[in-house]
């Protein structure tokens, strides 16, 4: 096993840390388990050795015989019935511990994947991301359950044999011991080469859930565009490396288990072949050959049990590496460690702080060899509502991104308050920074939980802002209001209506800095109208940062700055620009014609 699993096995050990004394009985269990099996075959021998008035035990020897193979049976019989009660016992706990461990790490997981930034999964399809956090989990759970504890009582009960095997002939045990060093290194052999396929087969699956993903979230454009039969041959061929991939783990799989039984009859074999001629020579009782037969048998018996979990270890070990990789990534943006006296203690309260912003030589590029933002630099004063346009991939929405540190620049600062906002604590900056995006993502719930989302505020007040907002004749179209249940992205909502909620419940936070990327993009005119009122209300007193198309939301900010290729090339009032004649003048020229968006 390489040094990377070791390490990984021993992260995973600080989640079983609150089950240590539930473990600790497990493993304790283990002893006597084991000797219970190994005692089993040595009864056995014994009462044969009776029956042929050969030596047994010496505690036997001035019993009856008849009693004596009575009180043999009757030990036997309690050995298995002990074994049976111990193990069910390990089972049941074993599989506790491995859900609350399952449970721990996808918590874990889950949480680490939503502290990722947007960079690591714009290169992480969704629909790999839930495999590790689904089917890996459950291949880690499973070898748990039923492998981990399972490989180690296996261990333990045939180190118990091979020492009972040395100590009643030496020699037989000598041989059966021998037997297995072929084994062993056959399944070293395997291992490596098993687990090289098992990872090929969860990233095939992992491929295959990704494509199944995407197909149902477009579900919309593949019908329209009658993309039915063209996506069900890209997805029959993903189908189809998954198939290979895990034809490749069934050759090793039916092996290692082919390979053990063929070893099992040669030891049998040689045990007979040598215990036959010792006891024809007077050299060993029947019963001893009996208990080396049974001992031969039980010997295998533990390997034969690794080979049934081979498949599960090796998957299991995979899962191991795959969800030890995703916890292992950086996490790129995180609070750092405020030093006393940072700037941003002067402001500890919302309400004294006044929002003004500042982008300082900002360069930015998703891939290094597409630079997105180059040198940016503006000023927003507090107050000021200021409108950003420019053509397709100026860099609009990556300017919001960057300011909310949904990403971090590659070069150069963003202030707020002239305090860098690396400084301040995520959490407050969010809270500080209010967005109404373009496309609006409501959970499945309720309206009032989707309004809510982290605000503590009671049914009561809630309703009192929703009046304000101007939402009554919305909330009266729901069945029951408030309290009306959304489907998946609010799917029982129209765009409009889900983009009212997403305004709303930017308001209900109470934002310094309000930032609107086409907050009113798919609103009717009459909506638009009606929420217009309390937009303007909600920016009074507040810094706006408006991404717009349309020339009457762009023509009423203070400021507008035009982007072009990441750049600022012209900023100024509405009248100003268009009576310089350059790019904004050429867009609103444009769209008045109706034939361009800002």
């Amino acid at each position: 096993m390489a040094v990377n699993d070791f390490r990984r096995l021993r992260r995973l050990a600080r989640y079983l840390r609150k089950d240590k004394r539930r473990l600790l009985v497990v493993f304790v269990a283990l002893i006597p388990v084991a000797i219970a099996g190994a005692i089993q075959p040595l009864l056995v021998g014994q009462a044969i050795s009776i029956l042929k008035g050969e030596p047994a035990f010496p505690w036997l020897s001035n019993l009856p015989d008849s009693y004596a193979v009575r009180v043999l049976v009757v030990m036997l019989f309690f050995s298995v019935l002990l074994r049976l009660i111990l193990q069910a016992f390990q089972t049941y706990n074993i599989q506790v511990v491995g859900q609350r461990l399952t449970s721990r790490i996808r918590e874990e997981l889950f949480t680490h994947a939503m502290a990722l930034s947007l960079r690591f999964h714009d290169r992480m399809p969704v629909g790999k991301l839930l495999t590790r956090l689904t089917s890996d989990v459950d291949a880690l759970a499973e070898v748990f359950g039923s492998g981990a504890v399972g490989v180690l009582a296996d261990f333990v009960s045939l180190l118990v044999i091979s020492v009972t095997m040395i100590l009643i002939e030496w020699r037989l045990g000598a041989l059966l011991l021998i037997t297995q060093v072929p084994v062993t290194i056959f399944i070293l052999w395997l291992q490596r080469r098993y687990r090289m396929a098992n990872y090929q087969v969860r990233e095939e699956l992992s491929q295959l859930n990704a494509d199944f993903q995407e197909n149902l979230q477009g579900l919309e454009v593949v019908q329209m565009f009658r993309r039915e039969r063209l996506n069900g041959q890209k997805f029959n061929k993903t189908g189809l490396d998954y198939r290979r991939a895990v034809n490749g783990t069934i050759f090793y799989d039916s092996s290692i288990s082919a390979f053990i039984e063929w070893v099992a009859l040669a030891a049998v074999s040689l045990v007979l072949a040598l215990g036959g001629w010792m006891v024809t020579a007077g050299a060993m009782g029947l019963g001893t050959l009996t208990t080396f037969i049974l001992y031969s048998q039980r010997l295998f018996e533990p390997l034969r049990q690794l080979a049934e979990r081979f498949t599960q270890i090796q998957g299991g070990l995979t899962a191991v590496e795959r969800i030890g990789e995703l916890l292992e990534e950086k996490i790129d943006i995180s609070d750092l460690n405020i030093n006393e006296g940072s700037s941003f203690e002067l402001y500890p309260s919302s309400n004294k702080l006044k929002g003004e912003v500042v982008f300082d030589n900002v360069s930015f590029s998703y891939r290094e060899d597409e630079p997105i933002l180059q040198d940016l630099s503006f000023k927003i004063d507090p107050g000021e509502n200021v409108a950003l346009v420019g053509p397709t991939g100026s860099g609009k929405t990556t300017v919001i991104r960057l300011l909310c540190r949904l990403y971090e620049p590659q070069e150069g600062k963003i202030f707020l308050d002239g305090c860098d906002i690396r400084e301040i604590p995520l959490s407050r900056l969010r809270d500080l920074i209010g967005v109404v995006l373009q496309d609006t993502f409501l959970f499945s719930g309720n309206v009032a939980d989707n309004l809510r989302l982290d605000s503590q505020i009671n049914e009561e007040k809630l309703n009192e802002i929703c009046q304000d907002l101007g939402l009554e004749s919305l909330l009266r179209k729901l069945p029951r209001g408030l309290q009306t249940e959304l489907r998946e992205r609010g799917g029982n909502l129209s765009s409009g209506e889900k983009q009212l909620l997403s305004v709303a419940r930017v308001a209900i936070r109470n934002p310094t800095v309000l930032v609107m990327d086409e907050a009113t993009a798919f609103m009717d005119p009459s909506t638009e109208s009606m929420l217009q009122r309390d937009l303007s209300r909600l920016l009074q007193r507040r810094t706006a940062l408006v991404i717009a198309h349309r020339l009457a939301t762009v023509e009423s900010a203070d400021r507008i700055l035009v982007l072009r290729k990441g750049k600022l090339i012209e900023e100024g009032t509405h009248d100003e620009l268009r009576s310089q004649g350059g790019l904004y003048s050429q867009l609103a020229d444009l769209q008045a014609r109706g034939l361009a968006q800002l």
